[in-house]
């Protein structure tokens, strides 16, 4: 039997209102078996919604965070509510945050300045952090490497775009890497070339569900159950079957989230 990882899924979000216990009951039924779900948003009340939705599924843990595109609208009281948040054993990481240089919804400098306030949050509470980074490689990693290399509690580099080179800086830092339904879009041989080389101890998949549903489901809404094809993609590159490669990345889950 195949076991199944989606690192990173936003179940909180409005497209799976009318349906969301059908989506949670595909995804059992096609083998996932481990579920991060992810909370981000303006306010606390849109970053706090996943956690009760960790909650209710088998198996499924919660992070949440300020991410780079809300960084202006952060307030002090955010950081309050995350470390009430942090209480609940079912909340395992800080994230999504980091760097978005590509759409600039915030400002730069205040991308910066929270990504790195949540790095010293993530370390106060001694949880790892899952990373968003997008056209800001350069700064992301001088941040990390000056703010949380140290730190010992690793992460994710989450939907991971970047270059080999950038994977393996990072991973030096105690970060797995996560391969997303963009691993199996037609112009992707790069990234496919980049996640070849990846250690498979390295390795998570998700589906950062609604967005980049995997082919043959692009143009769809994403859900957990479609990173069966993210598993696909990454045994066929590797040349080994899903089942192994499927329990090596389950053992990788459970130990960045213990």
């Amino acid at each position: 039997m195949t076991i199944y990882v989606d690192s990173h899924a936003h179940l909180d979000g409005a497209e799976f209102e009318a349906d969301r216990e059908q989506v949670i009951d595909r995804a059992r039924s096609a083998g996932v078996h481990h579920l991060m779900v992810i909370g981000t948003g303006a306010t606390y009340h849109e970053i706090g919604a996943a956690l009760p939705i960790a909650e209710q599924i088998e198996g499924a843990y919660s992070a949440a965070g300020i991410h780079p595109h809300e960084a202006q609208h952060f307030l002090a009281s955010d950081f309050t509510e995350l470390r009430a948040m942090a209480r609940n054993p079912r909340f395992r990481a800080i994230g999504e945050i980091g760097l978005d240089y590509h759409y600039d919804h915030s400002p730069r400098e205040a991308q910066r300045e929270i990504f790195i306030r949540q790095l010293a949050l993530a370390r106060e509470l001694k949880l790892p952090v899952l990373i968003h980074c997008r056209e800001a490689w350069e700064d992301a990693r001088w941040i990390l490497d000056e703010h949380w290399r140290s730190s010992g509690f690793g992460g994710v580099l989450h939907c991971f775009t970047g270059s080999r080179d950038e994977a393996f800086a990072l991973m030096d830092a105690g970060f797995m890497v996560s391969f997303a339904g963009n691993l199996t879009f037609k112009k992707s041989d790069v990234l496919r070339e980049t996640a070849r080389q990846i250690p498979a101890d390295r390795l998570l998949t998700e589906t950062d569900c609604p967005f980049l549903a995997p082919m043959p489901h692009r143009g769809k809404r994403n859900e957990p159950a479609f990173v069966v094809e993210v598993l696909k993609q990454l045994a066929t590159l590797r040349g080994v079957s899903e089942e192994t490669l499927g329990a090596q990345i389950a053992e990788n889950f459970k130990q960045i989230f213990p």
